[in-house]
């Protein structure tokens, strides 16, 4: 089930994450600008432990120097967009896109017809870009989860 996807222009590649990923794929989540201000919250400490790689649908965007440039986590059951990040230098270079890309043939070779995705809010707009739609909204869960986020569903066709 390891559909490869390749952005040729660039020499992006999506591949399956391994644990020795684990401390970049940390980084990445922590140091994003997506995050800062009343956002920051909701990341301090965040940590993507090698156990979440080893037992998640976790793929990594690779830039042809080696550096990781986003990745994503899939759960299968039920099926959810559990995190999904790119780097703020790979920003509106296409990794995004390249990644859901990615995510929608791997949840459709599970079988699956539909992702739900709990968006962060400043990130609805691209999910509704790559084909998701509004389903509800998630009501916030102090103190973890300070605002309501966008609740959407992605179809994988």
């Amino acid at each position: 089930m390891n559909a490869h996807v390749t952005d040729g222009e660039r020499g992006v590649s999506v591949r399956r994450a391994t644990v020795r990923d684990a401390k970049r794929l940390t980084h990445l989540v922590r140091t994003s600008s997506a995050y800062e201000g009343p956002y920051a919250p909701m990341i301090a400490g965040y940590r993507v432990g090698q156990d979440y790689i080893e037992t998640h649908e976790v793929y990594v965007a690779v830039g042809p120097d080696g550096r990781v440039l986003g990745f994503y986590a899939l759960i299968l059951n039920p099926p959810e967009l559990d995190l999904m990040f790119v780097a703020d230098s790979a920003q509106g270079l296409g990794v995004g896109r390249l990644l859901m890309t990615h995510m929608k043939r791997e949840a459709r070779a599970a079988g699956l017809d539909s992702v739900r995705i709990v968006s962060h809010p400043p990130a609805e707009g691209f999910y509704l870009s790559v084909g998701a739609r509004r389903t509800g909204t998630v009501v916030a869960h102090p103190p973890a989860v300070m605002w309501d986020r966008p609740e959407l569903e992605l179809p994988t066709e």
